[in-house]
C-alpha cells in the first residue's frame, strides 16, 4: 500500500473534526516522520500511523484505540499498519517494536511541548528551550492531564536520553512548522 500523506490527512478530516484533536496528530506525525529519519525508516509509513494514531478517538474516546481496525481495514490500511497503531494503547501487552516504542514515546510528549510554547510570551517553538520543558515536567499543576510517567518510561523503553528525546521532537516541531504541510492547521495559533 501507498501511505500517501495526503490520503491520510483526508482520513483523519472524515474521522475527526475537533481542531485540537487534529493539530494533536499532526504533531505526532512530525515527531514520528522525524524519528523516521533518524532511525533510516520509511518516513512516509512512519508519519501516516502518527497521523492517524487517533483516527477513532473523537467517536469512541472510551475504547480508544480499538476501533482504528475498522476504520483503517475500510480505508485500506493493512493489518500491521493497524497494529502499529493501536499498539500506543497503554495497556498493550505484546513487546513493542521500534516503530510502536516511539510512537507511545511521542503521543503525550508533542502535546506538552505544545502548551509549554504556548505560555511563553512569544508562543514560539523555535524560542522553546529544553531547560524550560524539564522545569515544566516537573511542575505537576502544569498540563496535569498529561501522564509524565508515560512520556518518561517509553522515552527509556526507545533507550534514548530523556533529555535528548525532548529536544529532539522540539526541534522537529519547530522546524515543521514553518513547512507548507502544516500551514493549513498551524499547530501553534
Amino acid at each position: 500500500m501507498d501511505y500517501n500523506r495526503q490520503q491520510a490527512w483526508q482520513l483523519l478530516r472524515q474521522h475527526v473534526h475537533s481542531e485540537v484533536l487534529l493539530k494533536h496528530c499532526l504533531a505526532v506525525e512530525i515527531a514520528m516522520r522525524a524519528y523516521a529519519a533518524k532511525f533510516g525508516e520509511d518516513v512516509e509509513y512512519w508519519g501516516a500511523v502518527g497521523l492517524l494514531h487517533d483516527v477513532d478517538f473523537e467517536k469512541f474516546p472510551d475504547d480508544h484505540p480499538h476501533h482504528a481496525r475498522e476504520l483503517l481495514s475500510a480505508a485500506g490500511y493493512n493489518s500491521q499498519f493497524i497494529t502499529d497503531v493501536e499498539a500506543h494503547a497503554r495497556d498493550w501487552q505484546p513487546e513493542r517494536t521500534l516503530l510502536q516504542k516511539t510512537l507511545l514515546a511521542v503521543d503525550e510528549l508533542t502535546g506538552f511541548i505544545i502548551a509549554c510554547a504556548l505560555v511563553r510570551p512569544d508562543k514560539s517553538l523555535g524560542n522553546l528551550e529544553l531547560k524550560s520543558v524539564m522545569k515544566k515536567m516537573k511542575d505537576k499543576a502544569f498540563a496535569r492531564a498529561v501522564n509524565r510517567e508515560t512520556i518518561t518510561v517509553s522515552a527509556a523503553a526507545m533507550e534514548v536520553d530523556f533529555k535528548e528525546h525532548v529536544e529532539f521532537v522540539t526541534h522537529a516541531l519547530a522546524r515543521a512548522v514553518t513547512l507548507p504541510e502544516y500551514q493549513e492547521l498551524p499547530l501553534i495559533g
